[in-house]
């Protein structure tokens, strides 16, 4: 599966119908990417929302004052304002407790601009908004803090580390209840076919296990597990 193979829109549906992060962990882990998933302190704040799409960066300092005569969302606005179908809002804010990057007015915004969803390793506010939404965020903690004065973000569509991943601008991203992986531009065919691969693995050992097979006999001869 190659991503300039086939319509941007049908290779996310692909994508979205055929694999999970739980397989392009696996995927990633045998090209020796073991640290593409994002930790389990980031969590999605719709369990039943899936998320594929394609990183777009942004990275926030802490600050302890806004200037009356500054907006401190120039580059906030500037990065929602030039979002794409398919693009998810990647935003690293260095393991800040203050940092609330995301709200329901961002939410709104990216929603009529086709995007895919929002990761952060900073917090999430108006909840109760972004779920009647429908828009996948994953959040680094829930609080009801304005991001003026707190945070402000120092660079857009550049490498980030966000929750301790390299993400770079057009990453593949995805993400579901178990979490978020992160496929990096360069090795994205090979882990897609890979995972693709090891689906069709699993699905013959689900197959056989339901047929009343031993375990052990269905892993030696598919190697899945």
């Amino acid at each position: 599966m190659k991503r300039d193979d086939q319509p941007l829109a049908a290779f996310v549906d692909a994508i979205a119908r055929s694999l999970y992060t739980a397989v392009l962990s696996d995927a990633l882990d045998e090209h020796g990417w073991r640290r593409q998933a994002f930790p389990p302190s980031i969590r999605p704040l719709d369990d039943e929302r899936t998320l594929v799409g394609f990183a777009r960066t942004g990275i926030y300092r802490e600050v302890h004052h806004a200037l009356a005569d500054e907006n401190p969302y120039e580059l906030e606005i500037a990065l929602i304002d030039d979002v794409q179908a398919h693009d998810v809002i990647v935003l690293g804010c260095g393991g800040s407790h203050c940092i609330a990057p995301w709200g329901e007015l961002l939410t709104t915004a990216s929603r009529m601009r086709g995007a895919a969803g929002c990761v952060t390793d900073g917090f999430v506010r108006d909840i109760r908004a972004i779920r009647k939404l429908g828009f996948p965020v994953y959040h680094g903690g829930i609080a009801p803090l304005d991001s003026r004065g707190r945070g402000k973000i120092a660079k857009i569509d550049v490498p980030i580390v966000c929750a301790g991943v390299d993400v770079m601008p057009g990453d593949l991203v995805v993400g579901d209840a178990d979490g978020i992986i992160v496929v990096p531009r360069r090795v994205e065919a090979v882990v897609l076919e890979n995972a693709l691969k090891k689906v069709d693995s699993e699905q013959k050992t689900r197959d056989a296990l339901l047929r009343g097979a031993a375990l052990r006999d269905v892993f030696a001869e598919y190697n899945v597990l």
